[in-house]
């Protein structure tokens, strides 16, 4: 079932502090939504919350590095003492390594795992189980049964575009993808709803914060190559937090954004090999 009234819902939404985080939190908060902020960068998130108490109900600001599983619990237990179980988890929080398999160090694929994949199953099984207790555990009315509440899982494009320049990156968001299609299936007995969100390229500071592994020169010359092609791009954040908010609403399962995220996905169903065939194209050199 469908979370479709946002006006005093308690949302929790992680990598808060800009970015795709950050306009999510906005747009919730300006539909009524009493925000949540986790980030990180505890100053990022303050300033979050700070704006989401500008335009809307509340917000409130949370340090935790979602990848650390001890932390995590804190802070789900944090967020019910303080607030309650939410009705809205954006697991957001993300990170990027660029470069070949071969270059990429274990730290890296610890590091990357722990973010990409590991936030996201800290955040959906520590408030996913708050939310099937409220569910389970408070009596239900005829007229007005018990919400779950809704779960956003932020995957990419890469989740089902493979690359040789983005192993790793690609590896973690299709497997919160498939993570998504599970819970789903799992958690709507409970009224839980499970979205994926796959944007492409977005205007964030993702590529501007992420490693490039290999060599040093190389890998810089791909981010600035990279950061020019998303200045010209020119895709809001903005408008994929409008695309979660509908999506909420909607209950959809997985969220393509942006055209390419759409022309890609289209591929994958479709032709796959074509995929794999541009899977082999290296990074332009220069």
């Amino acid at each position: 079932m469908p979370l479709a009234q946002f006006d005093g819902a308690l949302a929790v939404v992680t990598g808060a502090g800009a970015g795709i985080g950050r306009a999510t939190a906005l747009a919730l908060a300006e539909r009524g939504a009493n925000v949540v902020a986790a980030d990180i960068d505890l100053a990022a998130a303050e300033r979050t919350a700070a704006l989401a108490k500008s335009v809307g109900a509340g917000g409130t600001a949370y340090q935790v590095d979602v990848s650390d599983a001890a932390a995590m619990e804190s802070f789900a237990a944090a967020v019910k003492e303080a607030h309650r179980a939410p009705d809205i988890v954006v697991n957001n929080a993300g990170i990027a390594v660029a470069g070949s398999f071969l270059d990429t160090s274990l730290e890296d694929w610890d590091r990357i795992v722990g973010v990409n994949l590991w936030g996201v199953v800290h955040g959906s099984r520590l408030f996913g189980r708050q939310m099937h207790d409220r569910v389970h555990t408070l009596p239900n009315k005829p007229d007005k049964p018990n919400l779950g509440g809704h779960i956003v899982n932020i995957a990419s494009a890469a989740a089902y575009t493979p690359t040789r320049t983005l192993p790793a990156y690609c590896t973690t968001k299709a497997a919160v993808l498939m993570l998504s299609e599970c819970l789903r299936a799992e958690f709507a007995g409970s009224r839980i709803g499970v979205t994926a969100v796959c944007p492409g390229f977005v205007t964030t500071d993702i590529v501007a914060n992420g490693t490039f592994v290999g060599d040093a020169e190389a890998g810089e010359r791909t981010r600035q190559r990279s950061l020019k092609a998303l200045k010209a791009r020119n895709y809001p954040p903005e408008r994929v937090a409008e695309r979660i908010v509908n999506a909420i609403v909607k209950n959809k399962p997985v969220v393509p954004v942006t055209a390419e995220g759409h022309l890609l996905r289209a591929l994958s169903r479709v032709s796959p090999a074509s995929l794999r065939l541009l899977a082999r194209i290296p990074a332009p050199r220069g």
